[in-house]
């Protein structure tokens, strides 16, 4: 420990030359980190340098979650079906170790470092350091904040030279981007750096389709195993999209590129273990056949609805049995719209699957008290599970109606918008689904009272703005409902607390926002979504008092699952 310290002050003199030329914060930033290095070289792992600020850090992270459990009617399937389901749950975990590598790097190093119990379970919920339902502010003392790029990037790599390089793969969904020996960026293929684990992944879902009684289900899991380690996504997506009758599903991978916000390039690893609702399922059916229509009605002009959605579109319900990695991050993914391939969209369409039970635990366990908090009174008896489906189901629907491809030679939406293409998809699939909900209520394919969907929907963006703003979601809500606001679709009422929405002027924000997010997707138009989210993706302070409430009222931010083969009644189905 002696030599520790006397290394401490050679740091610390280092530092202090060094810092001469800087201001007087960096030169405490610089010491605070010599002091940190110097204890974690003595100790053998990180301490926290006090333990009354980690205390702090940790205020009302305990609460933020609520745990529910996952599981399911398993009496409808076969022995083998039921045999299947372990093996799909592995190839969870291992999804869930990569996730761990992009998102912040050696997972056992860091959980090993931290000797609080309860701020290594909060750091295992956010999958590292930084608490992802408020702004990924550090929870855990003397860390600093989280690079925008995860660790897709290196961590001193700057956007100019990124920029200014030339590597093969640079901008793929598929590639880390490294340095070599001589401290030169080079692109790296998952299936390269992942190897050893995407090999045994491969395996697994090799062995799982053995034991597949459906062909459909078979020859998707069959084409999945040579994706993962091939980085070639496209077929299996395709057999994905072909699959009607299986009950179990899987959808594993790198999926999402949520989790990179510098650019918004690389997909994170991800794995949903699902068991289809066959009834649920055949009530949505009719649905699809209703979206070129709901594409020739958008409310834009038409250059920027011109392309066609696949006729194989899909909407499924399921109820969730394991997530893993990005999806299981923070907030709790209920809905998914796959495949994110433009190219398979065009020719196939999407599949959007609705997770029913974790929906439902949000509805009653979230979603319903902070509408007795912050909703009007009269208009209560307007939040209904009926219409939380049915506006989470059309909000996938709409990921698949609008442009993929920009209008004027700019490429993809994806690659024109760069990092705030996730953030301006979010917010229209939001406006988007709330609007054909409204299309489809006056066809008479959409039962209830319209009012429901409406209140609803502002409910709604209570729950989901408590994700915080740093996200592509939380900028979407925070985005929603700041122009709702200025076009007066609700009023607070000082002496209550509480929201009332004004449904004419509702349908009017729904219409213009709409026609706003449509233009700039189809322009491409960088420097207005800049604008806009700049102006609109923060919280006010007078709903952060109003979300501070949602907070003292003991009201959960989200939900965290006990989940697995034991959970489920399985443990003696293990292979």
């Amino acid at each position: 420990m002696e030599l520790a310290f006397d290394f401490l002050k050679l740091l610390i003199f280092i530092g202090v030359i060094q810092s001469l030329t800087m201001k007087t914060t960096n030169l405490i930033s610089c010491l605070s980190l010599s002091i940190i290095l110097v204890l974690t070289a003595a100790c053998g792992s990180a301490e926290y340098s006090s333990e009354q600020d980690q205390e702090a850090l940790m205020v009302g992270k305990k609460e933020m979650y609520t745990k529910v459990k996952l599981s399911t009617d398993l009496g409808t399937l076969s022995e083998k079906q039921e045999q299947m389901i372990p093996i799909l749950i592995e190839i969870g975990k291992i999804m869930d170790g990569l996730f761990w590598q992009q998102a912040y790097g050696d997972k056992d190093a860091f959980l090993k470092g931290i000797a609080d119990e309860e701020v290594r379970s909060f750091a295992e919920i956010n999958y590292g350091p930084w608490d992802r339902l408020s702004d990924n502010a550090s929870f855990v003392e003397g860390v600093g904040e989280k690079p925008a790029g995860a660790n897709f990037y290196p961590a001193d790599m700057s956007k100019a030279e990124f920029e200014a390089s030339d590597l093969e793969g640079k901008n793929s969904l598929y590639t880390l981007i490294r340095r070599d020996d001589s401290r030169r960026l080079i692109s790296v293929p998952y299936h390269e750096a992942f190897k050893e684990e995407l090999i045994k992944a491969s395996k697994l879902l090799i062995q799982a389709a053995e034991l597949a009684e459906n062909l459909e289900l078979k020859r998707y899991l069959l084409l999945r195993a040579e994706a993962i380690i091939t980085d070639d996504y496209r077929e299996s997506d395709m057999a994905w999209m072909d699959m009607r009758t299986n009950q179990i599903d899987i959808i594993t991978g790198p999926i999402e590129n949520y989790e990179d916000q510098l650019y918004g390039y690389k997909a994170a690893y991800t794995t949903y273990v699902l068991i289809k609702d066959m009834e649920w399922s055949k009530r949505l059916e009719k649905y699809s056949a209703l979206l070129p229509n709901l594409q020739k009605g958008l409310p834009v002009a038409p250059e920027y609805k011109a392309e066609t959605p696949g006729s194989d579109s899909q909407l499924a319900a399921f109820d969730v049995i394991y997530y893993a990695g990005d999806c299981n991050s923070g907030s709790k993914t209920i809905a998914v719209n796959l495949p994110n391939d433009e190219q398979v969209q065009l020719e196939k369409g999407t599949r959007r699957s609705q997770l029913k039970n974790a929906m439902r635990a949000k509805f009653d366990q979230i979603l319903v008290p902070i509408s007795k908090v912050l909703i009007d009174e009269s208009q209560r008896q307007h939040i209904t599970f009926d219409a939380f489906f049915a506006n989470t189901m059309f909000h996938e629907v709409a990921h698949g109606l609008g442009i993929k491809n920009t209008i004027n030679g700019k490429g993809t939406v994806r690659e024109a918008l760069k990092e705030h293409a996730s953030a301006l998809e979010e917010g229209k699939a939001d406006i988007l689904g709330l609007y054909m909900v409204q299309k489809l209520h006056e066809q008479g394919e959409v039962e209830g009272d319209m009012k429901d969907y409406y209140t609803t929907f502002m409910a709604s963006i209570f729950r989901s703005v408590r994700f915080g703003a740093s996200s592509a979601h939380g900028k979407a809500n925070m985005i929603r409902f700041n122009y709702f606001k200025e076009m007066g679709a609700f009023v607070r009422d000082e002496a209550t607390g509480t929201y009332k929405i004004d449904y004419e002027k509702t349908a009017e924000a729904m219409n213009s926002l709409s026609e706003l997010i449509l233009k700039h997707q189809g322009d491409g138009n960088y420097d207005g979504v800049q604008i806009l989210v700049s102006n609109n993706a923060v919280i006010p302070d007078q709903l952060q008092s109003d979300l501070d409430r949602l907070a003292a009222e003991g009201i959960p931010v989200d939900i965290v699952f006990e989940q697995g083969v034991e959970v489920l009644g399985l443990a003696n189905s293990q292979q």
